[in-house]
């Protein structure tokens, strides 16, 4: 899967729980990508991440932080 559609895909999950406060929020798309993504697909974020991980929300950053 394309960088560009798994970073649109986890700045969507992170706005869906942004409702509920930043700390939430963090954890709450940590475990979202956790349970309901493939393991390739976390790999491939996670990856895009380590280069920099453009275009991701600190949210999803930060999520993706705690899944290293």
């Amino acid at each position: 899967m394309q960088a560009d559609k798994l970073v649109h895909m986890a700045n969507q999950i992170a706005r869906a729980f942004a409702v509920e406060g930043e700390a939430t929020a963090i954890t709450a798309t940590a475990n979202h990508l956790k349970l309901f993504w493939d393991p390739r697909m976390r790999r491939e974020i996670l990856v895009h991440l380590e280069a920099g991980g453009e275009g991701l929300d600190d949210v999803a950053r930060a999520a993706l932080a705690l899944l290293r």
